[in-house]
């Protein structure tokens, strides 16, 4: 038996780090456990969004904007470790009706807080000028950011292991260990693993782990590609996709859905994005995905039509069907704790979530309400206990 802890994060993705970061700066013993290394999983696989403009009215985008003051406020020393930019976001609408859509989205979002500036045609070409010349307007969100994920990974697990922490590399979860109907802690084949609190943050493996314990965690895999292009000069400042993007996120058509994403990074490169397809796991190359992004990016950047793409990457979203994550204690496994299902928004929330939980995991009242994330309302029971007795258990977080 290991040393026991107050709190064994099982993932060390962007969520799980922020968790046994917050954790620990609560002042509890935390251990961290990973199948991989930190941002192994999805984390190593996704864009670094933090994004206030794509979020529905609701409890999601309240926990985006409790977490974006996260990233400025408990995290704000910390930025230059993980490349933070706030660079804003643009969405452009190159069609009359996109354009009444988004004018309709942005004055909703303005009367809920969210800052956000119009942008007719002239304007947006003086923020972007190698946009299309077919974009029509657009709507600039100042509060928009980006971060490199695999360091904000990497550092939070050191942070958390200076203040304390104690990370397991290589050690996949095969069980629970139960007092009665509490969970007590996990077993795997370095052994045992004892705490007060277990917090599953594994991703879109969240569901088979939640499994391993009874209970239903219907957390599933939507795959998503990025390519990369090679390092440029300064092309495109902001953060900059179509008003289509908004659609695809929400939807939850399990077929490929692509709309135009592109960034910059400090590096030159330009990220492009996005996919959405629900195939399980499977980490097949689709080359139709790869044209529509490079089709789809073009249309908004011609000039990119002119440059070589270097690589491309993909990684699996932990899909939630009712699109909001699970977070909080699981009343159906006493002990056992859940912060996965995010999909695409999970680097941008991870700060809020990691924070939260910490404050709950403390015993203290959240700043936000958690309720409306709360894992029981998927009902009592788990679906079938997997058959594959060694799970992939590396966080994963989403694009």
């Amino acid at each position: 038996m290991n040393a026991p802890s107050d709190v064994l994060v099982i993932g060390a993705g962007v969520i799980g780090a922020a968790t046994a970061y917050f954790a620990s700066q609560q002042g509890l013993n935390v251990t961290v456990l990973d199948k991989g290394l930190p941002a192994s999983g999805t984390s190593s696989a996704c864009e670094g969004n933090i994004l206030v403009s794509d979020k529905e009215l609701g409890p999601e985008l309240e926990l985006m904007r409790f977490s974006l003051g996260v990233w400025h406020g408990d995290l704000g020393e910390h930025k230059q470790l993980w490349e933070f930019e706030s660079k804003g976001g643009i969405m452009v609408a190159s069609r009359e009706s996109s354009l009444v859509s988004l004018n309709r989205v942005r004055a909703i979002q303005t009367g809920f807080g969210v800052t956000v500036e119009e942008l007719d045609r002239d304007a947006l070409r003086n923020a972007e000028p190698n946009i299309s010349p077919e974009a029509l307007g657009g709507a600039r969100y100042p509060e928009d950011c980006q971060v490199q994920p695999m360091l904000v990974a990497a550092h939070l697990v050191r942070l958390a292991a200076e203040a304390g922490a104690r990370f397991v590399a290589d050690t996949p979860v095969t069980g629970f260990v139960r007092s009665g109907d509490r969970v007590t802690g996990v077993r795997t084949p370095r052994g045992d693993f004892s705490a007060g609190a277990v917090v599953n943050c594994t991703g879109t493996w969240a569901g088979e782990l939640a499994a391993l314990a009874g209970v239903s965690v219907p957390v599933l895999p939507r795959r998503g590609l990025v390519m990369v292009t090679e390092p440029l000069p300064p092309m495109v400042h902001h953060k900059v996709y179509a008003a289509e993007y908004i659609d695809n996120v929400g939807s939850s058509d399990a077929g490929l859905q692509a709309s135009p994403v592109v960034e910059a990074t400090p590096s030159g490169t330009i990220l492009i994005g996005s996919t959405r397809e629900r195939v399980g796991f499977d980490r097949t190359v689709s080359t139709n995905a790869l044209r529509l992004l490079a089709r789809n990016a073009t249309a908004l950047f011609p000039f990119l039509g002119q440059v070589k793409a270097i690589r491309h990457y993909h990684g699996f979203r932990p899909y939630c069907p009712d699109h909001l994550p699970v977070i909080g204690h699981d009343e159906r496994a006493p002990g056992l704790w859940h912060a996965a299902g995010h999909e695409g928004a999970g680097i941008g929330l991870s700060a809020g979530t990691g924070k939260l939980l910490a404050q709950a995991l403390a015993g203290r009242s959240p700043d936000l309400d958690l309720s409306p994330f709360a894992p029981a309302r998927f009902g009592e029971l788990a679906g079938p206990t997997p058959t594959q007795p060694h799970l992939d258990h590396r966080e994963e977080a989403a694009a």
